[in-house]
């Protein structure tokens, strides 16, 4: 199993280790520290010898930060972790809603003129560390070796496991022919690269220092000559030397800062992810720091044709998967007895059978009746619930495998459940269609996008409160941007971009409902009497069943009813020839027309 379902962390663990970071800050003269979810790559997920923010706390979410006072601690997280949180944190933690209630304002009302503030200036941005200087500017705020890492004794090593190769045959490009693109175009006599993904898409190879997620940890530069410096271990390089080459130059980790001050002209940083540390010394150096974005990003999220066809494949390999699990779940469920570890394991277990699973893509999330309504949801032998009757069963899974990373949602009914429940799921799955259909303008971007999935929500008081997408790597980072489908994504869709497309409603203490399909970007035909104008649409990749028990056929236009059925017709053809008869047998019933 790759999933393992012991708890991380329990709340009793953090008042004496908040208790310690506070004497530590009071002999250092600290009056508040920040601790982020990050790490020096500013990643999503992070390696265990990087979780300090679930050390100290117990919060195990994906996004966060915890702001340490003598008398307060404020842990800040958005809608998706507000019942997580409260679970997961003991009473010294206050939770903060965050963004609603940013740092500085909370600040402004526990600190007062004159206090130091520290922080580790590799885990913070340099933007965010800017912006925190203006909006407090009489706070004394410092840079500082982390202070977490003072008091935690058993702080894991490093991953000591080599890179590895990612073929041609699944990148479609040479990293000789990205390294000469991007140098083209850059307008700078280098670009600093800190975020793992960008690395590993630019030179072709993958690593194990994230769980779920293939990326090698490592920093480096690219050159206007588009030669590059790597920054990693050498014992984790050994196994690439050959596929880079020599325009690859292969330096030691504590080297980095160094070749950063080595540096002059104009030199390109990520604004939204580069450490304060970078900025600091490229400012030392005298260089001029010209803050974009990565060069490697908006070209990674624009799929080539062998990436797609990767996925197409990867997502129809997953898909049988899928289908298979659904039908298993469909003849044991109502017998009683399975639990959510159980159906996490049959789960992998059918992913395992395609003898093509490099590992699951994230955390499996398996809820089951209240359990659903904690969106990004883990489950452990703690909180393990049985499956019953009468509820909903939310899970969220995907894979990763040579061709690409998978990501799907699927809520299905245990028997018969409520008619508000089946409401409910009509209108997610409305949004979810509604998105699929559209067709837009060149140079729209997803937060002109979101609205459609939400609008059949809207119209009856409800919402969610996370984004309807997000990008998706190509045997990457299962969450990718700059791309999304959300209020604050401005980027716009282009040709080639995978995103998932998720909206969802959940209800405290009840249940929860997410649909997801991951769908990609490509031109859109033209249509008789239209404008001469640029159009895309998506193509959806996911195929596999809806639970039909959960729609209610009156709430669906006719424009709604076409596309599900279509939807199912094109999903038992992708599917049926590659099931046994039985599962094939239920794929032809749950695909029937509605």
């Amino acid at each position: 199993m790759f999933q393992t379902f012991e708890a991380t962390s329990t709340p009793d663990q953090g008042p004496p280790r908040l208790a310690a970071l506070r004497a530590v800050m009071a002999a250092q003269a600290v009056d508040v520290f920040l601790v982020p979810r990050a790490d020096a790559h500013q990643g999503e997920y992070v390696a265990p010898r990087d979780a300090r923010l679930e050390w100290l706390t117990g919060f195990s979410g994906s996004a966060g930060f915890c702001a340490v006072m003598q008398a307060q601690a404020g842990v800040f997280v958005d809608g998706r972790y507000r019942l997580q949180v409260r679970a997961q944190v003991a009473r010294d933690f206050t939770p903060v809603h965050w963004p609603e209630t940013q740092l500085a304002d909370w600040l402004k009302e526990h600190a007062t003129a004159g206090m130091t503030l520290a922080y580790d200036p590799w885990l913070h941005t340099a933007t965010e560390i800017a912006d925190l200087r203006q909006s407090c500017p009489d706070l004394n705020i410092v840079a500082r070796a982390n202070l977490v890492d003072l008091i935690w004794d058993d702080q894991p090593a490093l991953s000591p496991a080599p890179f590895s190769v990612h073929p041609i045959d699944f990148a479609g490009e040479s990293h000789a022919a990205k390294r000469a693109r991007l140098a083209k175009a850059l307008q700078a006599e280098a670009a600093v690269l800190t975020l793992p993904d960008s690395i590993a898409w630019l030179l072709n190879i993958r690593g194990t220092d994230v769980a779920r997620n293939p990326v090698p940890h490592a920093f480096a530069i690219l050159h206007k000559s588009g030669a590059v410096d790597l920054f990693a271990a050498g014992e984790k390089v050994a196994a690439v030397r050959d596929h880079l080459g020599p325009d690859i130059r292969h330096f030691a980790p504590a080297d980095f800062l160094a070749a950063l001050s080595a540096l002059d002209g104009k030199v390109l940083i990520d604004k939204r992810s580069c450490p304060d540390v970078v900025v600091r010394t490229l400012t030392d150096a005298g260089c001029e720091v010209i803050r974009d974005l990565d060069p490697c990003v908006l070209p990674k999220a624009r799929k080539n044709v062998t990436e797609i066809a990767g996925a197409r494949a990867a997502q129809a390999r997953d898909a049988v998967a899928m289908v298979r699990f659904l039908a298993w779940l469909d003849r044991e469920a109502p017998k009683g007895g399975l639990t959510e570890i159980d159906v996490v394991k049959a789960l992998e277990g059918f992913r395992r059978d395609t003898n093509a699973l490099r590992d699951i893509s994230f955390e499996t999330i398996c809820g089951a009746g209240p359990n659903g309504a904690i969106v990004h949801y883990r489950v452990s032998e703690e909180t393990n619930r049985p499956v019953k009757r009468g509820e909903l069963l939310l899970v969220d899974s995907g894979g990763q495998y040579l061709d690409g990373t998978t990501d799907i949602t699927r809520t299905v009914a245990i028997g018969p459940v409520g008619e508000d429940e089946r409401h409910c799921y009509t209108r997610v799955l409305q949004g979810m269609v509604a998105v699929s259909r559209i067709r837009f303008p060149k140079g729209v971007g997803g937060q002109h996008l979101d609205a459609l999935a939400r609008a059949p929500l809207w119209m009856s008081g409800q919402d969610y409160d996370h984004g309807t997408g997000h990008g998706i790597g190509s045997y990457l980072s299962v969450h990718e941007g700059p791309q999304g489908i959300s209020r604050r994504s401005e980027v716009a869709l282009e040709e080639g971009m995978i995103l998932s497309n998720e909206p969802g409603y959940y209800r405290e203490g009840a249940f929860g409902i997410r649909i997801e399909n991951l769908i990609v970007a490509t031109p859109a035909p033209a249509i008789a009497g239209g404008d001469d104008r640029a159009m895309l649409h998506f193509e959806t990749l996911t195929h596999v069943p809806f639970d039909r028990r959960l729609i209610d056929l009156a709430l669906l236009t006719d424009a709604e009813r076409g596309w599900i059925d279509r939807y199912h017709a094109d999903t038992l053809a992708l599917l049926a020839g590659r099931l046994d008869p039985e599962t094939r047998d239920w794929l032809a019933t749950a695909c029937a027309p509605l």
